[in-house]
């Protein structure tokens, strides 16, 4: 036992030492707002070149990256991959992309006008394979130019300076900036909660109300906390109007919301809670089981609610009542891409399982054990997450035993 304590004693040091060995080098990211021709110009600055072999990017299939420059070489062999490999000592590499994007239905989940532009950093920079040399850590930040007239730009990274922000998720290798970004003419509103700094900004004139945004968040925090425990260091909610999407869409570190989705819906649901759960949990699936990411989502958007005693017990006898009748023709949760009547199916499930999983476990244990548990994984499963439960009640789950899912 000695012999593997000190085993691993020496693992640990030598990972510690390791780590402070690293050699940091810097990534900046510079944006450039070209309003009157919908694009921002973006530059990619590496202060050591030869510290990385190569980005391989993934350009998708709408044309929307253009005007490709780069030191060192830059390979486009087919219109959706490009692969940069930077040059000796200070590198960059600069292009061009395409900002607002208008979906199937004609509604926008990107958009800029003269006056703001809306969209998400992950578009702004697209998804890449990063080959870096042995011994490298990259620091990215991310710095904007603003056109002449536009007071500010927001994101949910924490600020460094003016219209600068640290952008660092150990989650990935390659730090993108991603999550929703705004910039222009705004208004904003600030509270913290917890340890996390929140931001609900909008452009101005939109009819965003922050303050209502504010007071439901302050409201609901802590239950959210005690469920999913994490402590983002920022979380940034934006919104706007028409010809924007009418609903909520989530985010890293943030969430865009539609400023006329109301905070608490008819049916008793929130779809500000439901976007700000998928923030939290991180909950991705994988096998057909969007249905567990969807449904965990709209349970919590309930429960949430009801918790913090925003809801009384034949409001939520009244929400049931309403997913029942909704969801009466589903014969099976199994799909890649929940609907509404499936999701409200699958709420009624969850409801039903941490009824068990409380009787079963004599309250030691609720569904919120189960949702802590796929929060550890990359991409849940329906498989996973029947898993987790029976681990927690000792057996199998009477209620997990059902068509629904197969």
């Amino acid at each position: 036992m000695f012999v593997r304590l000190l085993s691993m004693f020496a693992v640990l040091l030598l990972s510690s030492i390791h780590a402070q060995a690293a050699k940091r080098i810097d990534l900046d990211y510079q944006v450039r707002f070209l309003p009157e021709q919908d694009q921002a110009e973006v530059r990619l600055t590496l202060e050591e070149g030869e510290a990385v072999r190569s980005l391989d990017f993934n350009l998708g299939d709408e044309g929307a990256y253009s005007d490709f420059s780069a030191d060192g070489e830059w390979l486009q062999e087919v219109p959706e991959r490009g692969i940069w490999r930077p040059g000796k000592g200070k590198s960059s590499l600069s292009y061009r992309v395409r900002i607002t994007h208008q979906r199937d239905n004609g509604a926008f989940d990107a958009r800029m006008t003269e006056d703001w532009a809306l969209f998400r950093g992950d578009d702004l920079v697209p998804a890449a394979k990063l080959d870096e040399r042995d011994g490298i850590v990259l620091v990215a930040r991310i710095g904007f130019d603003l056109p002449k007239g536009w007071k500010s730009i927001e994101t949910g990274w924490p600020r460094i300076g003016k219209n600068r922000f640290r952008v660092d998720n150990p989650e990935r290798q390659f730090d993108r900036p991603t999550g929703w970004m705004l910039a222009g003419k705004l208004g904003s509103r600030r509270a913290r909660l917890g340890e996390t700094d929140v931001a609900v900004v909008a452009p101005v004139g939109e009819g965003m109300r922050r303050m209502d945004i504010l007071t439901l968040l302050t409201f609901v925090w802590p239950e959210v906390q005690h469920v999913f425990p994490r402590d983002p260091k920022k979380l940034l909610i934006v919104g706007a109007g028409d010809p924007m999407w009418r609903g909520g869409l989530s985010g890293p570190n943030s969430l865009f919301m539609h400023v006329d989705r109301p905070l608490v819906s008819e049916n008793g649901t929130s779809s500000l809670v439901h976007e700000l759960v998928h923030v939290f949990s991180r909950i991705t699936d994988a096998d057909r089981s969007d249905w567990i990411s969807e449904g965990l989502a709209e349970y919590y958007a309930i429960e949430l609610v009801r918790r913090a005693g925003g809801m009384s017990e034949d409001r939520y006898q009244a929400v049931r009542e309403r997913l029942t009748k909704w969801s009466r023709k589903v014969s099976s949760l199994r799909t890649e891409s929940s609907t509404g009547p499936v999701t409200a199916r699958a709420v009624l499930l969850l409801q039903e399982l941490d009824k068990e999983i409380r009787q079963g476990s004599k309250g030691r244990h609720s569904l919120d054990d189960v949702a802590r548990g796929l929060m550890r994984l990359d991409k849940a499963t329906t498989q996973d997450f029947i898993d987790i439960t029976e681990t927690l009640l000792g057996t199998g789950s009477k209620v997990l035993d059902t068509k629904l899912l197969r």
